[in-house]
């Protein structure tokens, strides 16, 4: 149980420091990719063999997709950090739990790799999750924008609904990926060395995009983003760290952790947003994140003994 509540502890710090970014006038982009290089030092601290390293070969096919895979790691991070800090982080934290929707049906339907027969509970979770989703992504207009008629119709008519669903999306793409690159191109003990690859495709791809912008728009590279970003990726990967920890520890039962820990997420994301940021649950949020684990106990209540 140790190792959920780490994990839990250090996926919420993710949702936390990306929206205490704006505060401390963190460019998202920048802190973004210097992220990825703290997590890469981060894995080799924690890889209790560097010889491993040698062993990769850098041009087969497992690993230019892998390394690949860090442009989905990017852009799934850069809707994290707007949906936090636009919308809110419970409902950047709803997006991200219920995206597991997606592997599962990836693993029901094209991988065939589901170790259980679903029922038709399983499958009405399916749905109950996605209605969670939408409820949850429902935000009221500001009340002090309200005050302003250009203001409030600006706010009303801005669709920032739509940044949960794609952080949904890009979660589920993230999880779905990863899923199935670890275990098609690596062995059971690889994990570590598949993330630091994946991360350093990540590097690879969101340093070449911020040089880029650097030069073609003339932007600015502050220490504050280069510090935010190093102080995210250790959280970043010790969140993943802990949870492969906790998988390991159950088994590798992904249908039984995955239900827990998403679950305990949403939970304490919604304390965590209240009590740091006083953010305030609407009608549509508090039924959304209470649909939320109705559907992850619908879709795993074999493996929670229900």
């Amino acid at each position: 149980m140790l190792y959920f509540v780490l994990a839990v502890i250090f996926t919420v710090m993710l949702y936390l420091i990306m929206r205490a970014y704006p505060r401390y006038q963190v460019d998202s982009f920048h802190a973004v990719v210097f992220n990825y290089y703290s997590c890469v030092i981060t894995g080799l601290i924690l890889t209790p063999d560097l010889t491993a390293f040698s062993e990769v070969q850098w041009n087969s096919t497992g690993t230019l997709l892998t390394l690949a895979l860090g442009a989905m790691f990017v852009t799934a991070f850069m809707l994290i950090g707007f949906t936090a800090q636009k919308v809110s982080i419970t409902a950047t934290s709803l997006a991200g739990n219920m995206s597991l929707v997606i592997p599962v049906l990836f693993g029901l339907f094209v991988f065939r790799n589901n170790n259980k027969e679903f029922t038709s509970l399983n499958y009405l979770g399916l749905v109950v999750a996605l209605a969670a989703l939408a409820l949850g992504a429902i935000q009221k207009a500001d009340k002090d924008k309200e005050i302003k008629p250009d203001s409030a119709v600006e706010t009303i008519s801005s669709p920032l609904w739509i940044f949960p669903i794609l952080t949904f999306l890009a979660a589920g793409t993230n999880n779905t990926l990863i899923n199935f690159l670890s275990v098609k191109y690596y062995l059971p003990g690889q994990t570590t060395v598949f993330m630091i690859i994946a991360c350093t495709g990540a590097i690879l791809i969101g340093t070449t995009l911020l040089l880029f912008r650097i030069v073609t728009k003339g932007e600015k590279l502050q220490f504050r983003s280069v510090l935010g970003g190093l102080i995210l990726g250790v959280p970043n990967f010790l969140s993943l760290y802990f949870l492969l920890l906790a998988l390991a520890s159950f088994g590798n039962s992904a249908a039984y952790v995955f239900p827990i820990y998403n679950i305990l997420t949403m939970l304490v994301s919604a304390l965590a947003a209240w009590a740091v940021f006083k953010e305030r649950l609407n009608n549509y949020n508090r039924l959304g994140l209470l649909m939320a684990i109705v559907a992850i106990v619908l879709i795993s209540y074999q493996e929670l003994n229900l």
